[in-house]
């Protein structure tokens, strides 16, 4: 966008300041700085990045992802396909993610809709019939639910289709197919909402999730997802944003002069910054707000490569840990109850398979986590090492040195995972279509000039920038810019290198 279009600040002030530096708040500033906006950014934390952190959590020279690590809605995102950020290569393993069962089986997801669909025996015709469809049109899709659901969708017939099946729980999805091995990958995908699998709409995170697996794959981030952050502030920098970091803002009196205020924090920490200036009918409507449930995740340094039995998954980077799909039902219903599950499903990321820049020679960064009850402080490293051993046996073995981050703790790191919830908010079917109040203007507070653009918002959770890309222009038509998407669909996917 032109620099003229942007307002003039008065000397010493901001067109734009943005509160909290996760890929979102950046986002936002990077939209806002392109459309030449005098930008400064706060961060109270002594690092920028957010969920897009990368540290050495257990040993010297392996590089553990604090939060984030696969990245398939970053290489299908149309905020960083055509942001064109340098810096960023995605590493695609030949599997996208597999989902070890029993006996050394597995069920798993390859390029192609038919060479997956060619492992499922009986549910072939099933699998190709749900994900052929959504697979031709997935730009169309994405289109859509990478953008606020109150808005009229841009290819109606499309999302009608997608809508039909996607507003089904997975439990009811699945009793379509007959192999155990369909049901528990569909299990697996539909538990990345942290919702139990009989609640409706959860049938849609397993069809997206799917479909973009066999449309950009399931990718990391070549030296660790900081990269992600590093590439975004260096095109801050080009375009003469201020950073600030380690400054935590308790109240909105504390920011410079602007014209315009993006907030990458939660409801919840909007209202404490607003220091009772919100009406208390809209305030009431904010701490409605529901977060979900915590993750425990723990971090591995291992001294060989894990012993899966299934050979499918020591060719991905992404693995589903849980069993049957009711073992995997019960796990998360048993969370949304508030209990810790004795076998839990637990997501396990071993990105050494796709970047061996993470490690020593020879040596893998490993790390899982399962879900738990909000707020949590029990540690469930052994419960979780059970499940690895199960599948894996011999894994224990392997392990270096370990590091465990229970939910209350990850609050603390990031007081946007309220209670340890990584997706700042529970995707329920109200809180995915209205997210975070029951507005047509999602990303408005209710103070003038006041923009919220953190996960609370659409689209809700994972490293897309859409939520900053939609407040910041939100806030340019406050600013009386054109805020008209650059484009609107994901066809290229020209953003980050594969």
């Amino acid at each position: 966008m032109n620099a003229s279009h942007a307002p003039a600040s008065k000397p010493g002030s901001f067109d734009a300041v943005i509160v909290g530096s996760g890929p979102n708040g950046l986002a936002a500033a990077l939209t806002l700085a392109r459309a030449g906006c005098k930008v400064a950014i706060f961060e109270g934390a002594d690092r920028l990045g957010g969920g897009c952190r990368t540290e050495e959590l257990t040993l010297p020279g392996f590089l553990n992802d604090v939060c984030s690590t696969v990245h398939p809605l970053l290489a299908a995102s149309p905020f960083f396909t055509h942001a064109k950020l340098a810096g960023i290569t995605l590493k695609t393993p030949e599997v996208a993610f597999a989902h070890p069962l029993d006996g050394g089986r597995a069920a798993a997801v390859f390029g192609s809709v038919a060479e997956t669909a060619a492992t499922l025996g009986g549910d072939d015709r099933t699998y190709r019939r749900l994900l052929e469809p959504l697979v031709a049109n997935v730009d169309a899709v994405l289109a859509s639910v990478l953008a606020p659901l109150v808005a009229p969708p841009r290819h109606p017939l499309v999302m009608a289709r997608f809508g039909l099946r996607g507003l089904l729980p997975v439990t009811q999805l699945a009793r379509g197919l007959q192999t155990e091995t369909a049901k528990a990958l569909f299990a697996g995908l539909g538990a990345h909402s942290i919702r139990p699998l009989t609640e409706p709409g959860t049938a849609a995170f397993a069809l997206m999730l799917g479909a973009v697996a066999h449309t950009v794959g399931w990718p990391v981030v070549e030296g660790g997802s900081e990269r992600i952050a590093d590439a975004m502030l260096a095109e801050l920098a080009t375009a003469g944003a201020q950073i600030h970091t380690g400054r935590w803002i308790t109240d909105l009196d504390q920011l410079p002069s602007n014209r315009v205020t993006v907030l990458d924090v939660s409801p919840r920490a909007f209202l404490e910054l607003a220091k009772g200036r919100v009406a208390p009918r809209r305030a009431r409507a904010l701490r409605r707000f529901a977060f979900g449930p915590g993750v425990c995740k723990v971090d591995w340094a291992l001294s060989g490569p894990v012993p899966w039995e299934a050979d499918a998954c020591r060719r991905t980077a992404t693995i589903h840990l849980g069993g049957t799909l009711a073992e995997v039902a019960r796990s998360e219903a048993d969370v949304a109850a508030g209990r810790h599950p004795e076998r839990p499903f637990c997501i396990a990321v071993q990105s050494t398979v796709a970047d061996r820049t993470r490690a020593p020679e020879g040596k893998h960064t490993f790390y899982a986590y399962c879900h738990v009850p909000a707020g949590s402080d029990i540690d469930m490293t052994a419960l979780i090492e059970d499940q690895i051993e199960r599948f894996a046996p011999g894994f224990r073995d392997l392990v270096i040195a370990r590091h465990t981050t229970v939910a209350r703790e990850l609050e603390r790191h990031n007081p946007n995972y309220v209670g340890g919830d990584i997706n700042a908010g529970t995707a329920s079917l109200r809180q995915t279509i209205f997210r975070p109040t029951i507005t047509l203007r999602p990303y408005n507070t209710p103070l003038p000039g006041v923009y919220l653009c953190s996960s609370s918002t659409p689209p809700g959770g994972g490293v897309h920038g859409m939520c900053g890309d939609g407040a910041a222009r939100a806030a340019m038509r406050h600013l009386g810019m054109p805020a008209e998407a650059e484009a609107t669909e994901t066809g290229g996917r020209a953003g980050p290198s594969a």
